[in-house]
């Protein structure tokens, strides 16, 4: 959630608007109408989830206007001042109005939103459209969680994991994947075989015949990683890679546009959008640093401002509107080592020229460098400022 402000507030009372980055209600009817189309599969996980949505997650804007009340002042109508905007609205928006771009291709790809798991939105000026979707339960970033969950590790945070062991394995179950999980059209666009998957309404990602398929169950989380997982992480990797990869180009194609904004979960698969980059399709790619729902309450925010109050975007400050990203606090050398000095920490102090040979030394022989400067960023991927 994030709070839009006109101009800068000295009391809540000049708060205009308060906005949440997707909307319950959406969200509920998709659960509803999975659960419909699955019953009586899944009635499990529906008992399961029924409480919490029903106590809470239905009710958000009560819940969300009690909260402001205790937080901010119980005499205002936080009510009258909440707003909601759809998921990958948000998404679209974090990612092409904090970019340098006065228009450009918009795309995002994530687990699910309400409905939406894909979507192709141009933007140009201060206006923002979405053209295309694709909708659950067929998903790219639901994919490659369930070879996350396959492979070990816990969906929604292990996914890096996954990307970051693909270089390990050989695309060997590439074409396995592409014959019987995922249909992929010429333009990109795909649907998935929901034989093999158990998210739609189950407690876990996959299936009994997902199993069968790769040849036993799921890794369980703290066994050794062999050689199978490295391939089958290189496998889903290729796969998406392919995926994004075809997508830009229809986008590319479809729209003319010579820019392309990212956005949603997948969009932090560095290695995908290195690839995509590589590829020259657009002149220039700019990627929301905090692609995933923490970018969510920006984006949301970004949308009001400008689509609902009709707000102007901002002269360019630096590369973009988010000024690097750099928006964490910054910290001196006396202030780090106070720090260390308080917890009793040795440390020693290098002159610029002694401290770049013993890094570099160190990196040449094939050690790991931590190393903060300046402000810090935001966003999961945010290493420019902490290497």
């Amino acid at each position: 959630m994030l709070i839009v402000l006109r101009k800068p507030a000295s009391s809540p009372e000049q708060i205009d608007q308060v906005v949440f980055y997707e909307k319950p209600f959406l969200k509920f009817e998709r659960l509803l109408e999975t659960y419909l189309a699955f019953a009586p599969r899944g009635f499990r996980s529906f008992a399961l989830s029924m409480p919490a949505w029903i106590k809470d997650k239905l009710f958000q804007k009560s819940v969300l206007t009690k909260a402001l009340s205790n937080a901010l002042g119980k005499t205002i109508d936080w009510q009258s001042r909440l707003l909601f905007s759809q998921h990958h609205l948000s998404h679209a928006a974090s990612a092409f109005y904090p970019s340098p771009f006065e228009r450009a291709a918009v795309l995002t790809l994530d687990g699910v939103g309400e409905w939406t798991t894909s979507s192709l939105a141009v933007g140009q000026g201060r206006r923002l459209k979405i053209l295309k979707e694709i909708h659950f339960p067929h998903s790219l970033g639901l994919l490659y969680s369930a070879f996350t969950y396959y492979t070990g590790f816990k969906v929604n945070s292990g996914e890096y994991k996954v990307m970051g062991l693909a270089p390990y394995g050989k695309p060997r179950y590439a074409d396995l994947i592409t014959e019987h999980l995922v249909d992929v059209a010429d333009d990109g666009s795909f649907q998935l075989d929901m034989r093999y998957f158990d998210y739609a309404t189950g407690l876990t990602m996959t299936t009994k015949h997902f199993h069968q398929l790769f040849g036993g169950p799921p890794r369980p989380p703290e066994a050794e990683i062999s050689q199978r997982e490295m391939d089958l992480a290189a496998s889903v990797q290729k796969v998406t890679e392919d995926i994004v990869l075809k997508l830009a180009r229809s986008i590319r194609s479809q729209t003319g546009e010579k820019n392309l904004c990212l956005a949603g979960g997948v969009a932090l698969n560095c290695v995908a959008n290195g690839l995509l980059a590589r590829e020259n399709l657009f002149d220039n790619i700019w990627v929301q640093p905090a692609a995933g729902d923490a970018g969510g309450a920006l984006g949301a925010a970004l949308a009001v401002w400008h689509l609902h109050l009709d707000g102007q975007r901002p002269k360019l400050a630096l590369s973009d509107r988010m000024q690097g990203s750099y928006l964490g606090p910054a910290f001196s050398d006396e202030d780090a080592s106070t720090a260390l000095n308080t917890c009793g920490g040795i440390f020693t102090r290098y002159s610029e020229s002694e401290l770049l040979t013993h890094v570099t030394t160190a990196l040449s022989a094939g050690k790991a460098i931590g190393w903060m400067q300046g402000r810090m960023e935001f966003g999961p991927r945010a290493l420019g400022n902490r290497p």
